[in-house]
């Protein structure tokens, strides 16, 4: 067996594989043997076929069998031979094998980058310190009690105004034909000056009255977030049902059972503002991280493979999920719309994948390893976090090998990191806030 490696890219491969004659012709003859004993061929009797006359009957089976055997049994052979470390799924092209002799097949896949060794060592690291004020929980309980606001019509009469909060019905044409894409939508709330579906609809609700009817043309810019009305112009017929007044709870005991399962107002703050400190510290820990990376990137060049950079969107994707299944769109819109977010995070993911490749290398690198005690405090962290039986957490590991391996991954990552900034010098200094972080909770 011949086996050559050409480069498409830095990570990408060609890997060129011959297998002599002598090997091709033996699972051919192993081939026909096995059918002889079992072919059934008028005036002849079970294992007395000629040869000849099962190639002519048998031919195309046998060519796709055997050829399917000949790189099932020799393409882990041929990968080890070349000493290539093969991540995802392989594109296997073979040609089509209709006689005896040589075959050749060719398989693209790609591999980790080279990333020389790096020097972590002494790094200085700026780490903000955050630290959240009254002001700051009591714009959070505002928040949640804006969250909570429940609305009801106006009394008086009167037409649209901005800022008013109106319920309306519509339906969506296109050259003259309800528009599928876009289902047909009853009191739906819309506030008059903020543009949710479109700033020119806003404009057209204005100074109209309860129970009107408005056809309202809509042209979408080409890069509207959802592609199947991207570019197109669309006809709203909308009625006017209501003009809505927001009736905010008052923020006492009640509010705060409802919002944070705490029984007291009192407590409720004492909670938000440690969700505040928690949100805060883990800015701080972005922050730092955010600057390693930076310092360590920029001693190496490599390319992300796209196997993994397509991985980490998949998982951006899956967690975007719930949004994207709340959107009342048909199948196939869905699917396209999913599309243009897999544009929008590539970037992203790009720089996801440069961080696990370095912090990976830095694993090997030093020869960081997980010990059990460590493994255990990681189940003992989410179990704290989640409010979650351990022993739950364990049997789930024990029957998800492949989620455990990277868990433990993910911790040594986390050791990674810790080595890096045992060995950098540290700055603390006050941050400055540029907005809030979000609570660290579940309320």
């Amino acid at each position: 067996m011949q086996v050559t490696v050409q480069d498409i890219n830095p990570v990408k491969k060609l890997l060129c594989v011959e297998l002599p004659a002598d090997v091709v012709n033996v699972e051919f003859d192993n081939a026909y043997k096995k059918i002889k004993k079992t072919a059934k061929v008028k005036g002849f009797r079970p294992g007395k076929i000629p040869q000849t006359v099962l190639e002519s009957m048998f031919k195309k089976n046998v060519c796709d069998d055997v050829k399917s055997k000949l790189v099932q049994d020799t393409l882990f052979e041929a990968v080890t031979k070349a000493d290539l470390a093969v991540i995802g799924e392989p594109i296997i092209n073979p040609p089509e094998l209709d006689e005896r002799g040589p075959f050749k097949y060719e398989v693209l896949f790609e591999v980790k980058p080279k990333i020389s060794d790096l020097d972590f060592k002494g790094l200085t690291i700026q780490k903000n310190i955050y630290t959240p004020t009254p002001e700051e929980a009591d714009e959070q309980i505002k928040k949640h009690q804006r969250d909570l606001t429940t609305h009801e019509p106006i009394t008086e009469e009167r037409p649209v105004k901005e800022g008013d909060i109106v319920a309306i019905d519509y339906e969506v044409f296109k050259d003259g034909k309800p528009f599928e894409d876009v289902p047909k939508a009853e009191d739906t709330k819309v506030k008059i000056g903020e543009g949710q579906i479109s700033p020119e609809i806003d404009s057209q609700l204005m100074a109209a009255n309860p129970g009107d009817y408005k056809e309202i043309k809509v042209s979408f810019p080409e890069d509207h977030i959802n592609p199947s009305i991207a570019g197109a112009e669309i006809d709203f017929h909308i009625t006017i049902k209501n003009i809505l007044k927001e009736i905010l709870p008052p923020i006492d005991d009640e509010f705060a059972k409802k919002v944070g399962k705490v029984d007291t107002l009192d407590e409720l703050k004492v909670k938000i503002f440690s969700n505040l400190q928690e949100g805060y510290r883990k800015r701080t820990e972005h922050e730092v991280n955010e600057q390693i990376f930076e310092a360590l990137l920029s001693q190496v060049e490599f390319q992300a493979p796209d196997v993994m950079v397509n991985y980490e969107i998949e998982a951006m994707l899956a967690e975007a999920g719930q949004a994207f299944s709340q959107s009342g769109l048909p199948e196939d819109q869905l699917q396209k719309l999913k599309e243009t977010f897999a544009d929008r995070f590539r970037e992203t993911a790009v720089k996801q994948v440069e961080r696990h490749l370095i912090l990976d290398k830095i694993i090997n690198q030093e020869k960081v390893t997980l010990s059990d005690e460590e493994l255990e405090d990681g189940f003992k962290q989410i179990s704290e976090s989640n409010l979650m039986n351990i022993e739950d957490i364990k049997k789930f590991y024990d029957e998800n090998k492949d989620k455990l391996e990277l868990y433990k991954h993910t911790l040594l990552e986390q050791r990674a990191i810790k080595l890096i900034l045992d060995q950098s010098t540290i700055e603390e200094i006050s941050g400055e806030k540029t907005d809030q972080p979000e609570e660290e909770t579940n309320m």
